[in-house]
């Protein structure tokens, strides 16, 4: 009896305990992430400029030399201080530049400037008061024009520069598109001299240099949407427009034709205002002026379609447009048969 009293005791105090409530396991919570940390902010890089050039050109007045054994063009020319191509020149002796021992060289006479790192054609042109186009034609200076450190030009001497007219002067320290193309490419580097026969031009290989063209595979799109207002070819006044001016509202974005590098972006040519210049594969160039805003700076590598400027009236015209230039080297071309749709 003693033993059921106990058991049904047990009994009771199992059935009256409360139970513990069931909660779902608690799912554990996601850690709350920081905010992303932006990204720091790649500072612009500053446009390349020029090196200032000392005009310390040598007086070598003109003379003869006899070749004797051993001599090379190139010793020659460091002994009298001329240079490699003007001799050549002067005594019509083409490439690998081969004399003969108890040859008579004439060295001409001139102002011989030594190229020097950073340098261009324009700045050592302007520094002589001589016209970049002249020192091209009297150094024989080939496509790319690129000089080499270490290379000596024949400049016009004193009494030359002396001799110039006033429209000659101001020629000379007027720059056109022609002159930025051929004139405006740093020296290559010294290393890159060694490399390349003495008297050559060398191709770009300075630090300064524009890299290499992105692949261009020869076809051109509108920079802007907008009306044409001139087109290429001769004008009234004896005027004459290398390319063609679409009009379109200041600030509209004028997008990179083709693919290239930005060769110059500026505002150094006279009459047309904000200009950016873009060098593209295979010797093409396109040139972008009357910009309000210019987007890139030189030595920037661009795909066709990219931003590169925006509209505006600066320069020599009174309302918003681009004058938009296609080239083949120097040589400029028609835009319009090469922008299906415009005009």
């Amino acid at each position: 009896m003693f033993r059921f009293a106990v058991l049904f005791a047990l009994t009771l105090a199992a059935c009256s305990a409360p139970s513990r409530p069931q909660f779902p396991t608690p799912t554990p919570k996601k850690p709350i992430s920081a905010a992303p940390t932006p990204a720091p902010v790649q500072p612009r890089r500053a446009p390349w400029k020029p090196a200032k050039v000392i005009a310390d050109a040598v007086d070598v007045p003109a003379q003869t030399v006899t070749v004797a054994r051993g001599d090379t063009l190139s010793q020659i020319g460091e002994r009298t201080g001329s240079s490699v191509q003007a001799i050549a020149q002067a005594n019509a002796i083409l490439p690998p530049y081969t004399i003969e021992v108890g040859q008579v060289l004439k060295i001409p006479a001139g102002r011989y400037h030594t190229v020097k790192t950073g340098e261009t054609g324009i700045t050592i042109a302007r520094a002589y008061g001589a016209d970049w186009e002249q020192v091209v034609s009297t150094n024989a200076l080939k496509a790319p024009y690129t000089l080499r450190v270490g290379q000596r030009l024949r400049l016009p001497t004193k009494a030359q520069v002396r001799e110039m007219t006033l429209a000659e002067r101001a020629a000379a320290f007027t720059l056109d598109i022609d002159d930025l193309i051929t004139g405006s490419e740093p020296a290559a580097t010294e290393a890159a001299a060694a490399a390349h026969p003495a008297g050559e031009t060398a191709p770009p290989q300075a630090a300064a240099a524009l890299p290499a063209a992105p692949a261009f595979n020869g076809r051109f799109m509108a920079p802007v949407d907008g009306r044409l207002i001139s087109r290429f070819g001769a004008k009234s006044g004896g005027l004459y427009n290398d390319g063609i001016n679409l009009r379109a509202p200041a600030g509209t974005p004028i997008r990179a034709a083709a693919s290239g590098v930005v060769a110059y972006a500026g505002n150094a040519v006279e009459g047309f205002g904000n200009l950016v210049l873009l060098k593209h594969e295979g010797g093409w160039v396109t040139a972008y002026a009357h910009a309000e805003d210019l987007l890139v700076i030189r030595g920037d590598t661009v795909r066709q379609g990219d931003p590169i400027a925006r509209v505006g009236k600066t320069g020599s015209v009174d309302e918003p447009q681009l004058h938009f230039e296609i080239r083949q080297g120097k040589k400029p071309v028609d835009p319009l048969p090469h922008l299906p749709g415009v005009g």
